[in-house]
């Protein structure tokens, strides 16, 4: 009999063709803690499996304690998993940001729920599986009543938990997917946690708004063991890596003194990055920088509360291309507020920018944020029981100003524009101008 069982329930559509697959950090470093303190513990990744396998692998280990992770994305799998294990004694849990968010949606089907970080809370609950009412961090049910434990604090010294449990992942099958699909293989490190920001649309329901950094050379270490698992590049998952230059400009200098041949990926804010970070980062290997710049409008970044402005963005793209960075950037399209301009000008503005990627989505809103404040009156039923691929994967989850036929044909003008400048050069290319003129008549006129 296995202690604890942790379950990341996400089944991959043949059709995935997403740049950001990685192994489950979340209970990687669960496991990790777990075991440091004596606790037997395995990782069930689906991404690669059945679910008949994986609850065949389920029977054989025959846990005391199933963990399973959920995001929004993978509730009706969590749920399923758990209403078929829930015929078996044993301790079912629901973490990760969807339950964090609503515990209540998860307690018909699982006994309890972990709320924000989970190392310390789940370790409670693995040497205390059957008297856990006392341990803080957790909500459960009694009667019909949903019970909530007393708030657990954050990791604040985040060098106290070990590396995540990577020996538990399916590395070289994720490194086959990484290098038939991009020629490399990548996987994810997280460096800080928390976000201080408040942006209208952004959870922090797991890591809170508390930001907390590990030291660079628990970073660096982490990097080295990475490295030896054989992958070829790293992505920082981090939400705000760049928010202190010193931090960044120290594991920067770590990388080059200990000669590491390392290639990473990170995420910044516009207005926390500079041409002297953007060559420091370079040279210790960063090749590509992603901004979360979301509208060409600076009044919609207003009702989006990301205290940035468009200039802010153009000149960190700029900063960053000319470094010798790839570039990539993420849009909303149809926020509340927009209507057909800054729909139509965040469309242009993202072809203005030298990138080499651009990512175009609806508004999603996420329980627990200001977005979802503003439409939750008008979502529609089953909002987040999303097709898996194509133009199809974005569906438009309230009732809004733009029907989403009308907002599916802006992703649409998106995508092509940027493949056709990307491709065939913006200037002096005709079917660019064309294709542009004639789709911005068609989308002011559709409904």
């Amino acid at each position: 009999m296995t202690d604890v069982v942790l379950i990341y329930p996400y089944f991959q559509s043949h059709n995935d063709k997403s740049m950001f697959r990685f192994p489950p950090l979340g209970i990687g470093y669960i496991a990790s803690y777990l075991s440091r303190h004596g606790v037997d513990v395995k990782i069930i990744d689906c991404t690669f499996q059945s679910e008949s396998n994986v609850i065949d692998q389920i029977k054989l280990l025959n846990p005391k304690i199933i963990g399973i992770q959920c995001i929004l994305s993978t509730e009706k799998n969590a749920i399923r998993l758990a209403r078929i294990l829930k015929k078996t004694d044993n301790l079912l849990i629901a973490g990760g940001h969807y339950p964090s968010i609503d515990p209540s949606l998860f307690l018909n089907d699982f006994d309890l729920a972990v709320l924000g970080e989970g190392e310390q809370t789940v370790l409670e609950i693995a040497q205390n599986s059957r008297d856990y009412k006392d341990i803080s961090g957790i909500a459960y049910k009694s009667g019909d009543q949903v019970v909530y434990t007393k708030p657990r604090k954050v990791v604040e010294y985040l060098d106290s938990l070990p590396f995540p449990a990577r020996d538990l992942f399916p590395n070289n099958v994720y490194q086959t997917r990484w290098r038939n699909r991009f020629g490399y293989s990548m996987t994810s490190l997280i460096a800080t946690r928390g976000c201080p920001f408040n942006c209208d649309y952004c959870s922090r329901a797991v890591s809170s708004n508390k930001y907390r950094e590990r030291s660079k050379e628990n970073v660096v270490d982490e990097i080295e063991q990475i490295l030896s698992y054989g992958y070829d590049r790293i992505w920082i998952a981090d939400d705000v890596f760049t928010l202190h230059k010193d931090y960044v400009m120290g594991i920067c200098d770590e990388i080059i003194r200990r000669d590491l041949k390392c290639q990473w990926e990170c995420l910044s804010r516009a207005d926390t990055f500079d041409t002297e970070l953007a060559l420091q980062m370079r040279e210790s290997g960063c090749v590509r920088v992603f901004f979360g710049i979301e509208s060409g409008s600076n009044d919609i970044l207003h009702k989006m509360k990301k205290h940035l402005t468009v200039e802010q963005a153009a000149s960190a793209v700029d900063v960053a291309k000319k470094a010798g960075l790839d570039t990539g950037a993420f849009f909303i399209l149809g926020y509340p507020g927009e209507n057909d301009d800054t729909v139509l000008q965040t469309i242009k503005f993202s072809n203005s920018l030298p990138l080499d990627y651009a990512s175009y989505a609806f508004p999603y809103p996420f329980p627990g944020t200001g977005l979802y404040e503003k439409v939750k009156d008008r979502l529609l039923p089953k909002y987040w029981n999303l097709p898996s691929h194509g133009l199809m994967k974005h569906k438009l989850v309230f009732k809004s100003e733009f029907t989403e036929a009308k907002l599916k044909f802006a992703l649409f003008k998106g995508n092509t524009l940027f493949k056709l400048r990307k491709h065939c050069g913006k200037y002096g290319f005709i079917p660019y101008g064309f294709f542009d003129k004639v789709t911005n008549l068609i989308f002011r006129l559709m409904k």
